[in-house]
């Protein structure tokens, strides 16, 4: 599990960097032929996370279910992001990322319910789980390099 965990810690921390490059009106922006901002992306991120290996394990999640209604699969950008909301981003980056990792080596995710992803992968345990949000969060990677040059 390492692994995974590093790749994910890698992908945030360049995640990270848009959020310190960017200023909030250029996180807001939603570039033309997109659907969603920067900040939407790496909130996303985030709630996916949580999603998939908290969610399907029956855990409780580490962010609040308003965060998951604003950023889960399905959902656009509605609003603007606030500076409360950026500073919030930029800490749970990181912070479920670690608890994810001391939660799984402390073997919380004892039952992981099966579960098909929009890509047709389906997900059967929570390294399973874990090993597709490192993919998903490079795909969302993809998109905001795709979007930057348009900020």
């Amino acid at each position: 599990m390492d692994w995974n965990y590093n790749v994910t810690l890698q992908n945030r921390k360049l995640l990270s960097k848009f959020l310190e490059k960017f200023s909030l009106n250029q996180l807001n922006k939603i570039p033309e032929g997109y659907r969603n901002s920067v900040f939407w992306n790496i909130a996303h991120t985030i709630v996916t996370q949580q999603l998939l290996v908290y969610g399907l394990s029956n855990t409780p999640f580490l962010i609040t279910s308003e965060l998951v209604n604003t950023y889960k699969k399905g959902t656009k950008t509605t609003h603007e992001a606030t500076k409360e909301e950026l500073v919030l981003i930029k800490s749970l980056l990181f912070s479920t990322i670690e608890q994810t990792k001391i939660d799984y080596e402390n073997g919380v995710f004892e039952n992981y319910t099966s579960y098909t992803t929009s890509l047709d992968v389906t997900l059967t345990t929570i390294e399973e789980a874990m090993s597709f949000n490192a993919f998903h969060e490079g795909i969302h990677l993809g998109y905001i390099l795709a979007m930057k040059n348009s900020l």
